[in-house]
């Protein structure tokens, strides 16, 4: 059953839905910096996206995914996969900051548990029951008393107790300007449906302008268009679907690239002068094996690598205490071992970039021990 709440908003919104693969979801806040979180679904391969080339292990367990395109050599260990043009130049802008051998407290290889620690901050999963991104939200000063979510659901990392009204683009047509009025006198005198539906037309102010084309560039600059509102969210939340690369991964990994490469760029851009004050988070939930398989794919896997992105990040550096490939460093002989909490990473992340105290910030936000020694360093002030 929708919810009543959840009927009108969309209701009001009219034509344009998304595609399944990405979803946005929109939290408001009193604030300048912008700082957004693309979840990678499906365990996203670190090892391919970010390689290290510098390892001597490498390229005995990598060589059937190497192609003949090189890519951007960020430095002596690491190269970054050649899809990522747009990226490697925001890197060489010092505008990207790649933090690799990461991993959150889960160790087991089961994307839904795993994205639900991811998510909610936990150390097992369904141990906690609302999101980081929702406590984040708590302890901001807000522009309004609710989070936006632009999503067929809201995504874990944004479900809790700050309020969340849905914003879901429906196939319908448009509705008419009659209609609307109508609707609009016929709630104006209720005192439950007329707050609702005015939030309601308030969204759909917001999404008037803003594209709602279903391609990975398209929703980059939709969460732009948001962005950049005067009175419009300043925290944001990208789904993008498709890492899970059991086979064939040298094609499907290098497509998945170029459409996240098409909507960090087109992010960026559609951000303009606000890109300045923004921060990109891109992680996942788990990484995949060192070693290919037999189908010219990776399975499941422990450490990866997140991505930092944006005009406020401080950028043209790789992070990583590497653990190296060889055999004997193996997590259980089969996958990189983590040697860096995102829990820390994404604590530092956004304490630094809405100036908050991190100690505090990694104790509201996680469970794990190392939550209150956030990273620092990572976020212009």
């Amino acid at each position: 059953m929708i919810a009543r709440r959840q009927f009108l908003s969309t209701a009001a919104l009219g034509a344009g839905a998304f595609f399944v693969a990405p979803g946005i979801a929109l939290a408001t806040a009193a604030t300048d910096r912008r700082f957004v979180f693309i979840i990678q679904r499906g365990a996203a391969d670190g090892l391919d996206i970010l390689r290290p080339t510098g390892d001597p292990a490498f390229a005995g367990l990598r060589a059937a995914l190497i192609g003949e395109t090189a890519g951007a050599r960020l430095d002596p260990m690491f190269t970054l996969h050649p899809a990522l043009s747009e990226v490697a130049r925001m890197y060489g802008q010092g505008q990207a900051l790649f933090v690799h051998a990461v991993a959150s407290p889960y160790r087991d290889r089961s994307h839904f548990d795993g994205q639900n620690v991811l998510e909610t901050g936990g150390v097992q999963p369904y141990e906690v029951r609302d999101g980081w991104l929702n406590r984040l939200v708590g302890m901001l000063p807000r522009a309004s008393d609710e989070a936006i979510a632009i999503a067929a659901t809201v995504p874990t990392a944004l479900r809790g107790p700050v309020q969340v009204a849905s914003f879901a683009p429906s196939a319908l047509p448009h509705a008419t300007d009659d209609l609307m009025s109508r609707v609009t006198a016929l709630y104006g005198a209720d005192p439950q449906l007329h707050p609702v539906w005015a939030a309601a037309l308030e969204t759909r102010g917001l999404a008037a302008e803003a594209s709602a084309g279903q391609d990975p560039a398209s929703l980059g600059r939709l969460t732009a268009g948001f962005l950049t509102k005067p009175n419009g969210p300043r925290i944001a939340m990208l789904e993008t679907l498709g890492w899970d690369t059991h086979n064939a991964q040298k094609g499907r990994l290098a497509n998945q690239l170029k459409n996240l490469d098409a909507m960090l760029a087109a992010l960026r851009d559609g951000l303009g002068p606000v890109w300045a004050n923004t921060t990109v988070l891109v992680a996942t939930e788990f990484g995949r094996t060192a070693a290919v398989n037999g189908t010219g794919g990776t399975d499941h896997g422990t450490g990866s690598v997140a991505m930092l992105i944006g005009g406020a990040v401080k950028g043209g550096r790789v992070i990583s205490d590497w653990p190296g490939l060889a055999s004997g460093n193996l997590y259980q002989a089969r996958d990189l071992r983590p040697t860096t909490a995102l829990d820390s990473l994404i604590a530092g992340t956004v304490a630094e970039s809405f100036a908050l105290e991190p100690a505090r910030v990694g104790r509201g936000l996680f469970a794990h021990a190392t939550a209150d020694r956030p990273m620092s360093g990572l976020v212009r002030a």
